[in-house]
């Protein structure tokens, strides 16, 4: 039976979704006939901006500050201003192929302008993005609470100052209690409605460190002892040069909640507040990496790490130092630690839909759920244990599956226009975004290459 949608509702929440475009994450409304709860109305307005905020900030407003050192803060607060734009724009290409082809998810966009083919290469993409950013989780994780060094300067740990150093309290043991006593609890939620009120705390911790380092910065600021912060970059000859491109992955990163819009938008109340919502979440996020990105270059200038939390653990200059880097770790972590179930359901759903395609759907197999759960959180400690620096993991993941959920996809389903829908604006846009991801990631990749042979650190130091 064909069921024709009116043009105010959105066609795929009227048809059962247990098909080849299945959402990347588990739709709330999985119960009825068309997957809808007893006594559940929509989401709000402000629930879905926590959640997609929630996915875009992660750990972005972490190594987004390093990305200041080599830009320099006039051209860095341009680059996330534009890619902030980006970013909205390639959504809205999601959002319109979705509503022509009735997709209910981005693999479901994909598979309708590509086939299975091109939904198979989403779910690679998606799987690379999502598990390099939880290995970045980890590995912040382990640095603020165990402690990282970097150039022969160690910066202990939250732990390691509180009790010493003991085998109890390396970064091993801590990974260890931390995946099994938090993060293994929080992945074994099976809905994504589970998560909303821990989204909203992980946004609220997110602001409490802003505020706390913007207050500390500017009471440096009137006392005179802040660092003078480089508002350009400094380029002397063509490899520091090269080296500009090797941060507009990292920024990439920080932006990617694609895979996250589809599952949001199903839940809504009000389908027509999604565009309001996207760009009320990327612009906080914006304001939120700028914010935090300014505050750490005025407080710790060229000896900022890759993961800023790591520099948390000197003397401030201001009253009460050391409780306020406690504060300050304390608050991002568990920041992180609340992200990370939200990025893991779109990492367990995407391997899941690759490797058992026609299973039935994963929430009603207890075994399969477990199965999939337990080597994923295995495969991110491993990860997490032998990664040196998130700066690694962020050049990686934003060189090459992150530019493609994020521009090159979006841009080549405008650029295919099954629906006769794209527009001269959408054609130009969708060519200039292949074309600014392709050369950019292309550079920082050959620029990481290059200085891996010459033994020379590209960007920041690493931790």
């Amino acid at each position: 039976m064909t069921i024709v949608a009116s043009p105010e509702r959105r066609p795929w929440k009227q048809k059962p979704l247990v098909s080849e475009t299945s959402p990347l994450l588990p739709e709330k409304h999985q119960d009825g006939e068309y997957g809808v709860h007893e006594g559940f109305n929509g989401a709000s307005f402000s629930g879905a901006v926590f959640n997609l905020s929630t996915t875009v900030v992660g750990a972005g407003i972490m190594a987004l500050p390093a990305t200041m050192k080599v830009l320099g803060l006039i051209l860095g607060s341009l680059l996330i201003i534009f890619v902030f734009l980006l970013t909205d724009a390639s959504i809205d290409i999601l959002l319109r192929f979705s509503r022509a082809g009735a997709a209910a998810s981005y693999g479901g966009v994909m598979g309708d302008a590509f086939g299975r083919i091109g939904k198979m290469l989403l779910q690679i993409c998606v799987i690379i993005c999502t598990l390099g950013i939880l290995i970045v989780y980890m590995i912040i994780i382990g640095d603020v609470l165990s402690g990282t060094s970097s150039n022969g300067v160690h910066h202990a740990g939250i732990l390691e100052e509180l009790f010493g150093f003991h085998w109890w309290n390396g970064r091993l043991p801590i990974l260890v209690l931390t995946v099994v006593l938090i993060l293994a609890p929080l992945v074994s939620f099976k809905r994504v409605d589970s998560l909303k009120f821990t989204s909203a705390l992980s946004v609220a911790l997110a602001v409490v460190f802003v505020v706390i380092t913007a207050a500390i910065a500017i009471v440096k600021l009137f006392s005179g002892t802040v660092h003078a912060p480089r508002l350009l970059p400094d380029i002397v000859d063509h490899t520091s040069f090269l080296k500009l491109f090797t941060v507009v992955p990292v920024i990439v990163t920080a932006y990617i909640c694609h895979f996250n819009v589809h599952p949001i938008y199903n839940e809504l109340e009000d389908p027509s507040e999604i565009q309001s919502i996207v760009r009320t979440s990327l612009a906080l996020c914006s304001t939120v990496y700028i914010a935090t990105s300014f505050f750490c270059v005025l407080l710790f200038g060229d000896q900022m790490m890759d993961d800023v939390l790591a520099n948390f653990d000197t003397n401030l200059g201001v009253p009460y130092s050391a409780v306020l880097n406690d504060i300050v770790r304390m608050t991002y972590v568990a920041h992180l630690m609340l992200v990370f179930p939200l990025v893991f359901f779109a990492l367990r759903l995407n391997i899941d839909g690759l490797i058992f395609p026609v299973k039935k759907p994963l929430v009603s197999d207890n075994k399969r759920f477990i199965l999939i759960t337990t080597v994923l959180i295995g495969t991110i400690f491993l990860g997490a244990s032998f990664i040196p620096s998130i700066w690694d993991a962020f050049q990686f993941t934003g060189a090459t599956a992150a530019v493609c959920i994020g521009f090159i996809f979006p841009a080549s389903i405008a650029l295919r226009d099954t629906h006769g829908i794209s527009t001269k604006k959408d054609i130009y846009l969708s060519l200039f975004m292949i074309f600014l991801a392709v050369v950019s990631s292309s550079i920082a990749i050959f620029s990481d290459i290059n200085s891996m042979f010459k033994k020379n650190k590209v960007g920041p130091p690493r931790s």
